[in-house]
């Protein structure tokens, strides 16, 4: 049945029909899927659930002010001293200032810092929703009015010179992802397939794919609450041409395969289709299963990226089972030039590197996977060096930005941050109460005047040092809980910092809660899939192994090589989530023919020959996706950088050492075993002495 079904989607004629659909569907999309950028939040108050203390103060301060406004810092700094010329300077440019479009409230400052040596004027933006895709030119007139001159140096920080470097970073984030993934993938396509027009055909199904669903994305962002920011757009890219590639890989290698066997093409990739598309099936399902779980998250920001990312994954599964057989179909053989797979010639996999591999492992399979985990296990004590609880603003970039750079300097000279205080709503009849128990506390100014409208008050105070640190972050805490011990308050804290704490709390909360959801559904879908329970534990330990590996080595990495401070908190989840349900990927491409050979040959031939046939593609596919990857780290934020490097060094281990290598010997001295309890346990060899081993890949 499936190989009809796959014989009607490739026929003389359906072909055309098939590849005409998709293509024109991705060019009729193609206009939604280049707004999906103006449909991103990324604002970090709107990733946090609603049960989010900072969250619940948010909603009852929407009297006191406006959620969309930007609270924008004009920092000054002389290191000679500021001269009473550049306070009057500075007090005309106030003026000037205040007559900027979008600006709202007054204008605070100049305020000089203590040793008179900087100083701050605070103007506040808001030009509503998405409004900070504005602020660049806002700071680029602000800069006009206010230049630096003579030894007189200007930043433009707080919220909004913050949001102007952030849409400076996602500005084109997403042509300067494709473009680089694009030509990644073209390079790594010419050198695995050695011909200068095969790349063509996976890198248009992978260029619709991507387009699909963008659009599809951007309708859910839209239309359907889908949290979408620059960093869950920036994964879909490669997640999509990443995946689709290796899907593409997989199916152009079982084609070449059937190619050999069957003189009609056709007829040829019927039963590609029919013997490679369960495989790609079951992995995908397995990738977009385990993104589900992210749903699960609290971050609204995680959980929005498990659709976005499960989405991109079924869109790229589908068009590289209809439009990519279409297309190679379309072409014939000769798309494979110079080297044409020609009926009834040699089938090379049973005598390449990899089947050379096997052999190699089958000699004494038990001391490889044992000195393989051994290995791998000592490379998890890396993890030690991972300190993943947040990146304050300064740590956040690769480059010195604007904002980053003012922020600190106004530190330095000990003015606090005007632009993110500490908000405080409580019920007006306790507002002197929260102010006293505000007052004195270590890491904030006096808080100011408390601002009363009808039954609730608004108290802020400017917090000192920079917001986004750990410091703060206690700061926050002890001002939570200085006002919730004032009775019958009802005080709710906010603010910048406060959002980033709970952040902080809340990824955490869903480290705990979506790993171990990802496991369970993980095992599942491989208990079904092999029907069998010794293989799919040993696979899930495998790849918890490797991710322990990657964590390991990329936190060092992180710490001697790259010289962060720190990782961001959601980087543990994110890179376990990808690693074990895309690490779980090859997996199930080698064990999938492993028990299709073990039918035929016994489990310990069809061990060495799965690894054989698959293992060039699967090693290519590995390559592909972890080049994909890594091309996030060439983005400015460090965030993105070390998804990117922990996701690349975990997919190469994958499948190069796990997959290839640990695996393989497993199933070669646990023989048969691994399929208990299933049929294919009953009858088979007895697992023979470690160093009688040897198996020919052609039994």
């Amino acid at each position: 049945m499936h190989r009809r079904i796959a014989g009607t989607l490739t026929g003389p004629i359906t072909k055309w029909i098939v590849a005409a659909v998709v293509l024109l569907l991705a060019i009729g999309l193609s206009g939604f899927a280049g707004k999906l950028t103006s449909a991103q939040s990324n604002d970090a108050s709107s990733w946090l659930p609603d049960s989010a203390e900072s969250t619940r103060a948010l909603d009852k301060m929407t009297p006191f002010q406006d959620p969309n406004a930007l609270t924008t810092v004009v920092a000054y700094e002389r290191s000679s001293g500021l001269t009473e010329e550049d306070m009057a300077t500075a007090k005309q440019q106030a003026a000037e200032l205040a007559k900027l479009d979008g600006v709202t409230g007054q204008v605070i400052g100049p305020i000089p810092s203590p040793d008179g040596k900087a100083m701050q004027t605070v103007v506040t933006f808001d030009f509503g929703e998405n409004g900070w895709q504005e602020m660049p030119d806002v700071v680029d007139k602000i800069h006009q009015i206010a230049p630096e001159s003579d030894g007189l140096k200007v930043y433009v920080t707080g919220t909004g010179g913050q949001a102007a470097d952030q849409a400076e970073v996602f500005e084109g984030i997403d042509s300067t992802l494709l473009f680089a993934t694009m030509g990644v993938v073209i390079v790594i396509l010419l050198i695995t397939y050695r011909s200068p027009l095969l790349w063509l055909l996976p890198v248009v199904s992978a260029g619709s794919a991507l387009v699909i669903a963008q659009a599809v994305v951007y309708f859910f962002a839209k239309h359907g609450d889908l949290t979408v920011n620059g960093q869950s757009q920036g994964i879909l890219t490669v997640l999509v041409f990443g995946a689709g590639t290796d899907y593409a890989l997989l199916l152009v290698a079982r084609y070449r395969e059937e190619l050999r066997r069957h003189e009609n093409r056709h007829e040829a990739m019927a039963f590609a289709l029919h013997r490679a598309a369960p495989a790609i099936v079951a992995s995908a399902s397995t990738v977009i299963l385990g993104m589900l779980c992210l749903l699960l998250a609290d971050m609204n920001s995680t959980a929005g990226l498990g659709p976005v990312a499960a989405i991109g994954v079924a869109v790229a599964l589908l068009v590289m089972l209809t439009l990519l057989p279409a297309l190679l179909v379309i072409f014939g053989r000769w798309i494979f030039w110079p080297k044409r797979p020609t009926f009834g010639s040699h089938e090379p996999t049973s005598t390449g590197i990899w089947a050379g591999v096997g052999q190699w492992i089958s000699r004494f399979p038990r001391r490889v996977w044992v000195v393989t985990t051994v290995l791998l296990a000592i490379a998890c004590l890396g993890v030690f060096k991972l300190d993943a609880t947040g990146l304050t603003t300064e740590d956040s970039y690769t480059k010195d930005f604007d904002s980053v750079v003012g922020q600190q300097m106004l530190a330095d000279h000990g003015l606090a941050d005007q632009s993110n205080p500490v908000m405080v709503v409580a019920n007006a009849d306790h507002a002197d109460q929260v102010v006293e128990a505000m007052t004195g506390i270590e890491g904030i100014d006096t808080p100011g005047k408390p601002v009363v409208l009808g039954d609730l008050a608004f108290i802020t105070a400017p917090i000192q040092g920079d917001a986004s640190s750990s410091t703060a972050f206690k700061t926050v805490d002890r001002v939570r809980d200085a006002v919730h011990a004032v009775d019958g308050a009802d005080a709710l804290v906010s603010g910048s910092t406060a959002i980033l704490d709970d952040i902080e709390h809340a990824s955490a909360r869903d480290n705990r809660v979506v790993i171990p959801a990802v496991l369970i559904v993980v095992l599942l879908i491989l208990v079904l899939l092999l029907r069998a329970l010794v293989s799919p534990v040993l696979l899930i330990a495998t790849v918890v192994l490797s991710f322990g590996a990657a964590m390991g080595l990329s936190a060092v990495l992180f710490h001697y090589v790259f010289g962060f401070a720190g990782a961001d908190a959601s980087l543990p989840l994110f890179v376990f989530v990808f690693l074990v349900a895309l690490g779980i990927d090859y997996n199930i491409f080698l064990m999938t023919r492993v028990r299709e050979e073990t039918a035929v040959r016994g489990t310990r031939p069809g061990a060495l020959v799965a690894l054989g046939a698959t293992g060039g593609v699967i090693t290519s596919a590995g390559v592909v996706l972890a080049a994909t990857f890594l091309v996030l780290s060439t983005l400015p934020l460090v965030a993105f950088v070390e998804i990117g490097v922990a996701v690349a060094l975990g997919v190469l281990l994958d499948t190069i050492v796990v997959r290839s290598v640990l695996v393989t010997a497993l199933n070669l001295d646990l023989g048969s075993r691994i399929w208990w309890p299933s049929k294919l346990d009953r009858g088979q060899e007895a697992p023979p002495p470690a160093s009688q081993e040897t198996v020919s890949a052609n039994a």
